[in-house]
């Protein structure tokens, strides 16, 4: 509680300045919205907000487990393998020089205007940290604790399931809360890109009609949503990683 009082207080005063200075200067509402007009709009608009939270939770859901699906059994078979991932790691780093903004439209192009090319969208930002991450937790193991699974003739599964994967843990969790923070940025893109649903399009409409209190409102039900994945995601990782909290 102690820890979350401080940056509450600093987000209380951001909000109070903010809603000074929007009072203070009469600035309207299609330039920047007060807090308090936000808040209306949140209330206001509460059903539209939900049906396209709802999708792009989803999209953002359906992204977070393709990624999972592809990338953790690509980081076994590139630990597996040293010659897999000399071959695979140059098209890794240079998947992330591609702009996103670049990719989303062949994205849109190759699964349509649906939700098939929102839910690639967001995997393809995933998929970069959870791979490198697992992969760097797997290479992180202790040697010693190799040498005495080797000298115990463990093989590679049965030294994967109780010694790798326990050990990479901690690096796993630490790149999927990354990777589940940004991945709203995939799903929101694709929307902007080619949509008729979900929380981005409904910013590009409300953008264009010069409503930009529910463009704010829109952006703090994105803000909840990645936050709420990210508290699930360190929730997780205090239940399954329970030996880092006895170091600490």
């Amino acid at each position: 509680m102690r820890q979350a009082a401080l940056p509450l207080l600093f987000f209380c005063i951001f909000l109070a300045v903010w809603e000074t200075l929007c009072r203070l200067f009469a600035l309207p509402p299609f330039l920047l919205p007060a807090p308090s007009r936000v808040v209306h709009v949140l209330a206001a608009e509460a059903p539209l907000l939900f049906r396209h939270g709802l999708t792009t939770t989803l999209e953002i859901l359906l992204g977070i487990l393709l990624s999972l699906a592809v990338g953790v059994p690509l980081s076994i078979a590139m630990f597996f393998s040293p010659a897999l991932e000399k071959a695979i790691s140059p098209l890794l780093i240079a998947s992330q020089a591609i702009p996103v903004f670049a990719a989303a439209p062949l994205l849109v192009v190759w699964f349509g205007y649906g939700m098939g090319s929102k839910v690639a969208m967001a995997a393809v930002i995933i998929f970069f940290p959870v791979t490198v991450t697992l992969l760097q937790g797997f290479k992180s193991c202790d040697p010693d604790m190799k040498t005495l699974f080797s000298v115990m003739g463990a093989g590679f599964l049965t030294t994967l399931r109780h010694l790798y994967w326990p050990w990479a843990l901690p690096y796993f969790f630490a790149g999927l809360k990354v990777a589940v923070s940004v991945a709203a940025i995939g799903a929101v893109i694709g929307e902007w890109v080619g949509s008729t649903d979900g929380l981005g399009f409904l910013m590009m409409q409300a953008n264009a009609r010069l409503r930009v209190d529910l463009v704010f409102a829109s952006i703090v039900v994105l803000s909840a949503v990645s936050l709420s994945l990210w508290g699930t995601v360190c929730i997780f990782e205090k239940n399954t990683v329970r030996w880092t909290e006895r170091k600490r």
